[in-house]
């Protein structure tokens, strides 16, 4: 059973109240004002990325796609919005009946994104539409940035292990959807159960400094871990002396030992003497994982060092630093006319600063040069091209309501290695920068 099925066996409960006062209020105006059902196109994009960073990453999509087909109004909603006097008899009846039957292209889960790009595509009525734009933004705004920041955390660790260990730093239903943004991003654990459930993540998890603690001596404690996990288990080496706690495991668990934890101090020249001593005791197989606050910088920091793994928590699950992609969700065409034969006519909002946009239906390809790296992030509005300059980049995900493009998550993380391999090498520098290639419209 794959990650998708997965998600559908566990359930998705109803999304509809996931949203803002006004989505519903605006409904009720087009209503009223015969507009609510005109041909309407909005787009999820950022106008800009997260300070310094070079790239951006979708995820979340397989969310987004639950979460609309499980968008709909049950009898109790219905009557809490009528209880607080929300919206009017009318609007709570088209509200009873609504199911979204439109249609919604997107980049692929795991693909990098830029500035401008159309992250998101939603087509159908206006009324239709507008309900969805908060739930969508924020599965979008949190998984992506999560999901960046595990890229990142990727690209530093090269091919050592990264396991997802943030549940206790965040809320619980975050620290889900945290795993498993976190695993597109290119971790390959959790050790969140309620993740490895709903998507088919590995978990992994051995014991805290609790369980030395509980015991009386620390060799008690790894006997007793030893005794029920098995010489492969990990034993955590830093609640007291470090040098002797490697002493008592490998005298305890033989040169079988599967790995030590260490959890605090100076991790590069902790890391160094425990690799020496271990190696000395014959358990030369013996890995050292490093956990202790890590982030992008810290793992980077410490690539000289012989470490096989890294536990993150904070960092990660707070999207090191920017915890939120910025994405807006925009009307960007609608209908000349409630006709159903009108004319698209693009729309874009005109404000001062930095919070205008480009209206019309947008189409977007990745310009590569003559060795395959990218080199731009195209976009225009209008028919795509016969030949468009570039990879296509949005592909169908609804159509006609239906959910047309559901995929294991392991696909999304594979879309990503290669996505990430696909631009310049500038883009996995930790070094503050520009997007690593230009947004151009056509």
């Amino acid at each position: 059973m794959n990650s998708a099925d997965l998600g559908r066996r566990v359930g998705v409960p109803s999304t509809a109240l996931f949203t803002d006062q006004y989505e519903l209020t605006m409904v009720q105006a087009a209503l009223r004002a015969g507009t609510a059902d005109r041909r309407s196109v909005f787009e999820a994009f950022t106008r800009r990325l997260p300070e310094g960073r070079r790239y951006g990453v979708v995820a979340g999509t397989g969310r987004v796609l639950d979460a609309v087909e499980n968008f709909h109004f049950d009898d109790e909603m219905i009557g809490f919005l009528r209880q607080q006097d929300i919206v009017d008899e009318p609007t709570l009846e088209w509200l009873a009946g609504y199911r979204f039957s439109g249609d919604i292209w997107g980049y692929p889960e795991g693909e990098v994104y830029f500035p401008g790009s159309p992250v998101l595509r939603v087509e159908g009525s206006f009324a239709e539409c507008v309900l969805l734009e908060t739930v969508i933004l924020s599965i979008l705004n949190h998984d992506s940035a999560i999901a960046a920041a595990a890229s990142r955390m990727s690209a530093a660790a090269g091919d050592r292990r990264l396991i997802e260990m943030g549940a206790r730093r965040t809320h619980e239903l975050s620290a889900v959807a945290s795993a498993r943004a976190a695993y597109v991003g290119g971790f390959d654990a959790t050790s969140d159960l309620a993740a490895g459930f709903r998507w088919a993540i590995p978990t992994v998890g051995t014991s805290a400094h609790a369980f030395t603690l509980l015991h009386d001596s620390e060799r008690d404690a790894f006997r007793a871990q030893v005794d029920s996990l098995g010489r492969g288990t990990t034993l955590l080496v830093d609640t007291y002396d470090v040098t002797e706690a490697v002493r008592a495991a490998v005298e305890i668990a033989g040169p079988e030992l599967g790995a030590v934890r260490i959890d605090s101090g100076d991790l590069l020249l902790v890391a160094h003497r425990v690799r020496q001593q271990l190696d000395e005791l014959g358990a030369t197989g013996t890995k050292i994982v490093v956990t202790s606050d890590l982030d992008e910088y810290a793992i980077a920091s410490l690539a000289a060092a012989p470490v096989d793994a890294y536990g993150v928590g904070t960092q990660l699950v707070t999207g090191s630093g920017h915890p939120t992609c910025s994405m807006v969700y925009k009307l960007v065409a609608r209908a000349a006319s409630a006709e159903p034969d009108a004319p698209l006519v693009p729309v874009a909002k005109k404000s001062l600063g930095a919070k205008s946009s480009k209206g019309g239906r947008k189409w977007a390809v990745r310009r590569t040069d003559e060795h395959g790296v990218a080199e731009a992030e195209v976009i225009g509005t209008g028919p795509v091209p016969a030949e468009p300059a570039g990879r296509p980049l949005l592909v169908e995900l609804v159509r006609g309501g239906e959910v047309v493009a559901r995929e294991p998550l392991e696909a999304a993380r594979e879309r990503h290695v290669a996505a990430r391999a696909g631009l310049p090498m500038s883009a996995v520098q930790l070094s503050r920068g520009e997007p690593v290639i230009p947004t151009e419209y056509a």
